[in-house]
């Protein structure tokens, strides 16, 4: 197990994920539902969409490698682009998004049934999320599907559990237009590491 791809991945995810949308909804589910039936529903929707992403990803390695260098690193350019026009309007948002995930979660749950809204909801909401995107580019860069899949479920599962605790005082001390600009620093580092392996190559 390459333990240095998962630290990769998980470092890379986490940051991404911490002012998404992903965290609010968790929050919100956990205020409606029991916060471990919310916890074990996202986390199996994230389970399922790494899934999806690291079998893409896996496909796209079959590419001429100078393909694969220039999407991965044109891939991780979209993101930190994304990021950045995104981080000054990050607070406000979050407040829309809650508003927006309150009204989806709608009536008493237990059980089964919170479990089904919770994972229902994330699955809907993540596809085409730029974790999603980013696990992706991840495998086809580095050909290595699982620990780069443990690495970035685990931060989505980290992410998700610290919404459903203590997502709050979180959002009391966080400022979600920061996690923006430290996530795009990652992609953007990611972005040299491209840029000189093409060069190299």
């Amino acid at each position: 197990m390459d333990w240095h791809l998962i630290l990769i991945s998980f470092g890379l995810i986490f940051p991404i994920e911490l002012p998404d949308k992903t965290f609010v909804a968790a929050l919100v589910l956990s205020t409606r539902y029991r916060p471990l039936l919310v916890w074990l529903g996202v986390g199996l929707a994230f389970g399922v969409q790494c899934t999806v992403a690291v079998t893409a990803g896996q496909a796209v390695t079959l590419l001429p490698s100078w393909i694969v260098h220039a999407l991965s690193t044109a891939m991780f350019f979209i993101g930190a682009v994304l990021l950045l026009l995104t981080a000054p309007k990050a607070d406000r948002e979050e407040h829309e998004q809650e508003e927006e995930f309150e009204a989806k979660a709608t009536g008493e749950r237990r059980g089964w049934h919170a479990f089904g809204a919770s994972f229902l909801l994330l699955f809907a909401a993540e596809w085409g999320d730029l974790s999603q995107l980013l696990t992706l580019n991840l495998v086809a860069k580095y050909g290595e599907p699982v620990p780069i899949f443990i690495g970035s479920w685990a931060a989505l599962l980290m992410v998700s559990g610290l919404a459903v605790v203590g997502g709050r005082v979180l959002l009391r001390y966080l400022r979600l237009s920061l996690l923006h600009y430290i996530g795009a620093s990652v992609c953007l580092i990611f972005v040299g590491i491209g840029i000189y392996e093409i060069a190299a190559g």
